[in-house]
């Protein structure tokens, strides 16, 4: 589409001729996301919808007793700019907020800030360089400190400080956060920023305080004791939190939203495993909600037949996937493995990483195991149906598999093991604790032994395998093995933060503890090159472009595998109302959550 008849359509929704929804839905016909087309509306001056609170029934805040529930992958730190899993950050959203979220059309809506910025009410520069965020009044941490301006700008101090090595430094390290007055802070951007809607907003964006964390910004930031007793503006104050085992909170009589929250008290309890979790919901009915109910979809049916609960499906863009380890884990360099110094002495070779690519049985993955929770794919970036690259295939082949890597002088040994010039294709492949992902490995592990490889299986425990502990050599973020698969998270609907896991000055190493977060360590120019092009494409049709560029770039080297898209699968209690949003955390909005009577 042309500026000039693009320009058009948006002077047709300002001027009432086109609907909000008939523009999206022309935009999402070229290839964007629809809450992209919703940033792009609210860029040229037309104010996003706001999520109407109707659906929140309770006419007072407290009087719901307990809300129960339950993450079998524990949160073992409650900062959220540690938070390197998903588990972190849910745990810490019970207590900590955002200027602002996404709900699960992609809208954008307001929690610490007054009002989405918009050209409408002068917070979106016509060039692209600033943003200007009005601040909510009277809000009050958690333990009675007023929020204001100051906390805002030191959060970015805070994320932007190299030696804080915070996970979420990616969104902060390139602006610059000024006080307007005590109610208003402006984001300035180096350059045109067609996404604006990064830092301060849902996962990446919780506002920590000023006075709790002022001394503990840059090489102390470990050593803060709030790391693990926040205190928040949320609508729930901290009680008790057991690493790896329990979070416990209650009502914040305070909270800065009427009638909220519906629940005295919330526990949030780790432990155990998928299966367990879904099956204290949808079959005893001893808790009320359990995340990521990571479980083969015909256990979950056969669950959901007693009738106390259901499985909720919220479509989102995360994905399970399987990372080949560009570096030698095996070699330390320096005190550290799988440097950059030293690349991976097998994975090298490109016909190696083909033929473990068609050795992924994704249609029995989809069909025998995750069934209506997993949607087979070649790609890492998926969602939308328009956004998915067009161009990736897979091709589960063992024979073709098996004669590539014999062309490639890969040779059966006398134990059916494929050798060249002393290195034996073995490998181990790791990936935390989770039944699917057993059996996942399983049926990998199979394909392989009759191609020629071995695989030694690794199994870590969730709390572990994803925990943000710098000493722990299990952490995803070490990679310290040849394979791994795990679940990457879309936690904002646009596909600048969710690509930037590839980026070459995001690779996890020891200077930076591990916080960067391209884990796999996967080097390209041309892929920095076009994601730096990215950054300031006005244009969307052509910023599309480049992302689905950057997918084809990065599965086609081979180093990074989709296996199937993975849309939030949840066991929800009978009558409890969440409102739970593919874009943003699963408890992005908690303080909505009640039980019909």
């Amino acid at each position: 589409m042309k500026e000039r008849e693009l320009r058009g359509l948006i002077d047709q929704v300002k001027d009432g001729a086109l609907s909000r929804r008939g523009f999206v839905q022309r935009m999402v016909s070229l290839g964007l996301t629809a809450p992209m087309a919703t940033m792009m509306l609210a860029h040229h001056g037309v104010a996003m919808a706001q999520t109407a609170s109707s659906a929140y029934a309770p006419t007072k805040a407290g009087g719901g007793g307990p809300l129960r529930l339950l993450f079998w992958q524990a949160p073992t730190l409650l900062n959220p700019h540690f938070a390197v899993g998903t588990k972190d950050q849910e745990g810490s959203r019970l207590f900590y907020e955002p200027l602002a979220g996404w709900d699960p059309e992609g809208n954008m809506v307001a929690i610490l800030a007054a009002e989405v910025p918009s050209r409408e009410n002068g917070g979106l520069a016509a060039d692209g360089m600033s943003v200007t965020w009005k601040l909510k009044q009277g809000v009050k941490w958690h333990d009675g400190k007023p929020f204001t301006a100051d906390d805002v700008v030191f959060t970015w101090k805070y994320a932007s400080t190299p030696e804080t090595a915070a996970v979420t430094s990616g969104s902060y390290v390139d602006i610059v956060t000024e006080k307007v007055d005590d109610h208003t802070v402006v984001v300035k951007f180096k350059k045109p920023t067609p996404f604006w809607g990064d830092a301060f907003v849902a996962a990446l964006g919780m506002i920590i305080p000023k006075h709790l964390f002022e001394d503990y910004i840059g090489s102390k930031s470990r050593d803060a004791p709030t790391n693990l007793k926040p205190v928040g503006t949320g609508p729930y104050r901290f009680v008790e939190f057991k690493p790896g085992d329990i979070v416990r909170g209650e009502r914040n009589p305070d909270y800065h939203m009427p009638n909220r929250p519906y629940f005295d008290t919330v526990e949030l309890k780790g432990g155990g495993d998928a299966v367990s979790a879904a099956r204290a919901v949808l079959q005893t009915g001893e808790f009320d909600y359990a995340w990521n109910t990571q479980v083969e979809d015909e256990v979950l049916l056969r669950m959901e037949n007693g009738g106390k609960g259901k499985t909720t499906i919220t479509e989102g863009g995360d994905i399970e996937f399987i990372q080949l380890q560009t570096c030698d884990p095996w070699t330390e360099v320096d005190g550290e493995r799988a440097s950059l110094k030293v690349p991976h002495p097998i994975f090298t070779d490109k016909a190696v990483r083909q033929a473990i690519g068609m050795l992924i049985d994704r249609t029995s993955i989809q069909k025998f195991i995750y069934g209506r929770t997993g949607i087979a794919t070649p790609n890492f970036l998926t969602n939308p149906k328009q956004f998915r690259s067009a161009k990736t295939t897979w091709d589960f082949n063992i024979e073709k598999a098996a004669a590539l890597l014999e062309g490639a002088g890969w040779r059966k040994g006398s134990d059916g093991i494929r050798a060249k010039d002393g290195k034996r294709l073995k490998f181990v492949f790791q990936t935390s604790i989770n039944a699917p992902r057993q059996k996942t490995q399983a049926i990998i592990k199979q394909a392989c032994q009759r191609a020629g490889i071995d695989l030694e299986l690794k199994s870590v425990v969730g709390s572990v395998f994803f925990s943000s502990d710098v000493a722990n050599p299990d952490t995803y973020t070490k990679f310290y093995c040849d394979i791994q698969m795990f679940t990457t998270t879309m936690t904002q609907p646009d596909a600048g933060r969710f690509m930037n896991q590839y980026c070459s000055w995001e690779a996890a190493t020891k200077e930076n503890k591990w916080q960067g977060r391209n884990i796999v360590r996967w080097r390209n120019a041309d892929y920095d090159k076009l994601y730096r092009q990215g950054e300031a494409e006005l244009d969307p049709v052509k910023r599309a472009a480049l992302f689905i560029a950057m997918n084809d770039l990065v599965i086609a080297d081979g180093h990074v595998m989709g296996v199937v898209n993975r849309p939030k699968a949840a066991a929800v209690i009978n009558k409890l109302k969440t409102n739970v949003s593919g874009w943003d955390n699963s408890l992005w909005l908690i303080g909505e959550w009640f039980r019909e009577a």
